[in-house]
């Protein structure tokens, strides 16, 4: 009876809900299911961001509507977080906005800036969001293959200089979702002159910056000169301090963008719950050391699973950053056969590689998202089944 708007047209969340519905049948025959499909931390935050957000439930003032921009104590930890991390100056009045979530701005943003028609440069693969924020917005999108052998890095060069002169916005992720790749500085840099040279906005997600390891340290997008005049950067407490569920973000950057964002959001929603931004207020002026643990422990997670696969053939890149592992297929079927196959036969659950664009095709994603023995027996699974 209903017919679906024709911008609705193009959202694929097909693969991710087929395999979570295959998740649940599975779960449902009684089959001991291993989740790593979901990029959802199981760690909580840590006992001072969960006793500041105690301690505000307490307040009767908590409980009214706050401005989508985000409290004056929110913008200046904000502000003095990225300053100690990344050597990066911001002004808390006009270059931070909070966010329900990175999802909520990065879903937004184009509808700020792009009209039907014009070219957003997109990463394949990508995390979803990237696609389907320009496709709601109208934009043509094109996409830029990460491909192994070029690092997972776009190879600018090989844009068209027509398709650069009709960009508006490039989108950018390193640390990466779901490759778990890394860029370097000099890649950046050349990324900067070309959004000069072009007068294209460029937006980095740089939700994983945290979770690294191996005494790696990311750099910022904003920390390259002249970056704040061409981009944007988006981050999320949700995978550093394990706050998935609490829907709290940030975006840093290029003042005039961000008042943009700022007058849409205004529009369309109110500001985070008071009781979770003073959680993110505690977690960003707070120590360190509950990030840098938790980064330990995906490093000891990917490293389990790393080596329990290499014991039986399967090698997999041992990444520097984030929560997740690319593997390659380690059977002659297309990625989600593979997945499925996986599925039933050990009881693990993934994301095939196409779910992310269609050079993905070949790998699946595995999020660290178990303990170390969960992961140890999923590799002990899969070897189990790939030796019949």
């Amino acid at each position: 009876m209903f017919q679906q708007a024709d911008r609705l047209k193009g959202l694929a969340s097909a693969v991710f809900t087929q395999v979570d519905t295959m998740r649940k049948q599975a779960i449902a025959e009684g089959k001991d299911v291993i989740t790593l499909s979901l990029g959802s931390p199981d760690l909580a935050p840590a006992p001072h961001i969960v006793a500041a957000m105690k301690a505000a439930m307490d307040q009767d003032t908590s409980y009214g509507y706050t401005l989508s921009k985000g409290t004056a104590d929110f913008l200046s930890a904000v502000t003095n977080w990225y300053a100690r991390k990344f050597n990066v100056q911001l002004d808390p009045a006009t270059e931070v906005h909070s966010l329900m979530g990175s999802q909520d701005g990065l879903a937004h943003i184009g509808l700020c800036l792009v009209n039907p028609g014009d070219v957003v440069l997109v990463p394949d693969p990508g995390y979803p969001i990237f696609f389907a924020g320009p496709l709601v917005a109208g934009a043509e999108l094109v996409t830029m293959p990460l491909l192994k052998e070029n690092r997972y890095l776009p190879d600018l060069d090989a844009i068209s200089p027509d398709v650069l002169q009709r960009a508006k916005i490039m989108i950018l992720n390193y640390p990466n979702n779901p490759l778990a790749a890394t860029a370097p500085r000099d890649f950046f840099v050349k990324v900067v002159d070309l959004a000069k040279k072009y007068s294209f906005l460029v937006i980095h997600d740089f939700a994983y910056s945290e979770l690294v390891f191996d005494g790696y340290r990311p750099d910022s997008f904003l920390s390259i000169p002249g970056a704040k005049e061409v981009a944007i950067e988006f981050h999320s407490l949700s995978k550093s301090y394990s706050m998935a569920g609490c829907r709290v973000a940030f975006v840093v950057g290029n003042a005039e963008v961000i008042a943009l964002l700022g007058r849409l959001k205004s529009n369309f929603d109110y500001g985070i719950f008071y009781v979770i931004q003073q959680g993110a207020i505690a977690a960003l002026n707070g120590p360190d050391d509950c990030i840098i643990e938790t980064a330990l422990r995906y490093q000891k997670r990917r490293d389990v699973l790393v080596d329990g696969f290499a014991r039986f053939g399967w090698k997999v890149e041992r990444p520097k950053a984030s929560m997740y592992l690319w593997a390659p297929v380690p059977t002659k079927q297309k990625s989600f056969e593979f997945v499925k196959s996986l599925l039933q036969n050990t009881g693990v659950a993934v994301v095939p590689g196409v779910a992310f664009g269609d050079c993905g095709e070949g790998y699946i994603r595995i999020a660290l998202v178990q303990s170390e023995a969960r992961l140890a027996e999923f590799a002990d699974r899969a070897e189990t089944w790939l030796a019949r």
